[in-house]
């Protein structure tokens, strides 16, 4: 399609949050009320979030479509001059097949945007209370997902082996195979009594969290029935404590703070092999 010489329209990708409404960021809530066409997913988006909609608005419920099926809205926006909101849970940048999206709106001549949200596993280290990057003992976070769903996973890139990394990982999209998870999980290199925490839901009115053992795992998510909206965050992390972090302690300096001496000294001997 030739891009439009009219007004021209625009898509906002507004991410949605892990559930509960009131984790949009103000700028997600702007540009919800600032469309003239709603897009969102009933099967993952709660409807609260069309609360920020303004009256008129033509709501659009794509939890049933294809991307074909949403792609007439774009058009419509290109032709007319229309703002859409195309609203994603969590963070659209992850597993949310926004980039295609992206590459079509380009070629229709449209204003693109996207607006970050909270991702679930962020929400889910909230509800538990646990920092993911504990110093010396995990700093870094892998997201990731088990291989052999409906996409296939780049080579290299399968659990067991990020798993040798031994630091805190945050499984999407794997629960209905926990037995394979669990055992990629294990061949990777995590003891049996690792920390996991399973999480269905999170910050929605039914919401489940769930703490057992990575030996636990698959009998866990099993029990509870779990297969969908469940993420599962795994690692030494979930349950360590006693450290500290060098820059905030008072042997630390920077742009904004000097150190004191002798706290200096045992930093600095503290560091020493």
């Amino acid at each position: 399609m030739t891009p439009p010489s009219g007004p021209r329209g625009r898509v906002l990708f507004v991410g949605a949050g892990p559930g509960a409404a009131d984790l949009l960021t103000f700028r997600a809530a702007r540009a919800i009320a600032a469309a003239d066409v709603v897009v969102w997913a009933a099967s993952l988006v709660h409807p609260d979030v069309l609360e920020h909609a303004r009256d008129g608005a033509e709501i659009v419920d794509s939890a049933r479509l294809p991307m074909e099926g949403v792609l007439p809205y774009y058009e419509r926006a290109a032709a007319e001059g229309l703002t859409v909101a195309r609203i994603h849970s969590g963070d659209p940048a992850l597993w949310g097949a926004l980039q295609e999206q992206l590459d079509r709106c380009k070629e229709l001549g449209l204003e693109t945007e996207v607006v970050p949200g909270v991702s679930s596993f962020s929400a889910v280290a909230a509800a538990v209370e646990r920092e993911l990057t504990i110093p010396e003992v995990a700093q870094s976070v892998v997201l990731t997902r088990l291989g052999g769903g409906k996409t296939p996973m780049p080579p290299g890139e399968e659990v067991r082996e990020f798993a040798r990394h031994g630091t805190t990982m945050a499984l999407f999209l794997s629960a209905a195979r926990s037995g394979q998870l669990q055992e990629e999980l294990l061949e990777g290199g995590y003891p049996a009594d690792t920390p996991c925490v399973v999480a269905y839901q999170a910050t929605w009115p039914d919401e489940l969290i769930v703490r057992c053992t990575l030996g636990e795992l698959a009998e866990t998510v099993k029990e509870h029935k779990l297969w969908k909206h469940t993420l599962v965050l795994v690692g030494p992390a979930l349950a360590a404590g006693g450290t500290r972090s060098h820059l905030y302690h008072p042997g630390h300096f920077h742009g904004h703070r000097r150190a004191e001496p002798s706290a200096r000294r045992r930093l600095r001997e503290a560091r020493r092999p």
